[in-house]
């Protein structure tokens, strides 16, 4: 630690002391936590339990420059920055101020997006989504009540409410990352639209969205850190995980070496009947969220009073859990193909850029492909400017190859078949890696 002197920090008159990054980094645990912004240091020790996003979110920067983070997840920097004076505490010195060409060059190309307008949504855009949403729902009610209850009424009725479930995914998604209203409008649009689409069209937590998936926007694939890699219970993916999992015998009694087979029956069709049921549910009643539990309530109310008339209620529960298998295939495969194929492995608190890329790939555009992966086949734009508008992604993306091809990054992009494709491929790839290196370390 430094020695301190006279100066203004954010408009206040204080002493400041000399924090140096290996300072920093020496506060990474769980009480006791530093992370760097903009060259300044902050205890979040204790605010990190009150920080709006999850004491999880902030707390996977302890101990590093989040720098690059805090601008991506945050709309009002004005707003924001008032809670950053109470826990200041010290600046790094002028010598490790110095950030690398790719971190001013990215910097650069955000500043260029936001003088471009892309950080500027469309009301229009939303409003036409969500109301082809809103006409698949009714259409599915529709084809029960008027054409009847045969098996192809009820296929035509699954199909569209299928379509409802799986188009209401990517929406709530664009309301949870605070990108469909602008600066001008409150953020409380999005959060209460988030709300009522989250909870009332897909019977889902808000609250347990954001904990999970900030998360992983935050630490892609990073083992230990990013909620949607830590699957090994059930899965090794990556390189790293396999390896370590067989040395120690850390994950359950799965085959893993059959996993790129098994995955077909108890990953896509299981995700959201199963897991993310039981999930959803125990993280509501477990943090007692009352408002969550209300929107979900309302969700199940108006789903059985609608149905349970027209195919009892036993039909309306196996009505339910087929859409939601057929919802849960169609977002798995599509979520899942933009990061598993890629790098998996522990936190090394890389440049924002870097950790982005290395974690993400893309899909060809395309009508269909933007239309049924909600745009997320612009995965590295996303990851990289989360709060930008989808509609306006496919409008960075020149500018973000051409950082990518200056810096030596790679940018990928595949078909939406090659994309799908790669996900069994890496599984099988790392599932024989964890057999290879179970059978050298316990064979005796």
């Amino acid at each position: 630690m430094g020695k301190g002197s006279k100066g203004v920090v954010n408009g206040i008159d204080r002493e400041i002391r000399t924090v140096t990054l290996d300072d920093v980094k020496q506060h990474d645990r769980r009480d006791d936590k530093w992370l760097v912004i903009q060259g300044e240091v902050y205890d979040i020790t204790k605010w990190s339990k009150r920080h709006p996003g999850g004491s999880r979110l902030i707390s996977h920067f302890a101990g590093q420059d989040a720098t690059d983070a805090f601008r991506a997840f945050h709309k009002d920097l004005t707003a924001v920055r008032k809670y950053l004076k109470p826990i200041h505490i010290g600046t790094l010195p002028e010598s490790e101020r110095n950030d690398t060409e790719l971190q001013t060059d990215f910097r650069e190309l955000r500043k260029t997006a936001e003088d471009m307008g892309l950080f500027t949504p469309s009301i229009l855009f939303f409003a036409a989504h969500l109301g082809h949403i809103l006409m698949f729902e009714v259409l599915a009610y529709l084809v029960l009540a008027y054409l009847g209850v045969g098996w192809w009424q009820i296929m035509l009725s699954m199909a569209c409410y299928t379509i409802v479930e799986a188009q209401t995914a990517w929406i709530q998604h664009d309301f949870g990352h605070l990108s469909a209203f602008s600066n001008r409008f409150s953020s409380k649009w999005d959060h209460l639209l988030h709300y009522l689409v989250m909870g009332f069209l897909q019977g889902a937590s808000p609250a347990w969205w954001n904990h999970m998936h900030y998360q992983h926007h935050a630490k892609p694939n990073v083992m230990g850190k990013d909620p949607d890699v830590r699957i090994e219970k059930l899965f090794v993916v990556g390189k790293v995980m396999p390896v370590e999992v067989a040395k120690t015998k850390s994950g359950g009694s799965m085959p893993y070496n059959w996993q790129h087979r098994y995955f077909f029956i108890i990953g896509p069709p299981l995700l959201f009947p199963v897991y993310f049921q039981v999930m959803l549910f125990r993280h509501m009643f477990t943090r007692r969220l009352w408002w969550d539990l209300a929107v979900v309530a309302g969700f199940f109310i108006k789903f059985f009073y609608l149905y349970t008339p027209l195919i009892g209620f036993g039909g309306a529960v196996a009505y339910y859990f087929t859409v939601r298998m057929f919802e849960s295939m169609w977002f798995t495969w599509v979520a899942q193909s933009n990061h598993i194929p890629m790098e998996i492995k522990p936190d090394e608190a890389e440049p924002w850029m870097v950790a982005q890329l290395r974690a993400s790939c893309n899909v060809e555009p395309s009508f269909f492909n933007d239309w049924f992966t909600g745009h997320l086949n612009f995965q590295i734009e996303h990851h990289l400017f989360p709060t930008m508008p989808r509609h306006n992604l496919h409008k960075i993306t020149p500018l973000v190859k051409s950082l990518c091809k200056k810096h030596g990054l790679d940018f990928q992009v595949k078909s939406l078949y090659r994309a799908f494709a790669d996900i069994v491929k890496s599984l099988e790839h790392s599932g024989q890696l964890w057999y290879s290196t179970y059978k050298a370390y316990h064979s005796s």
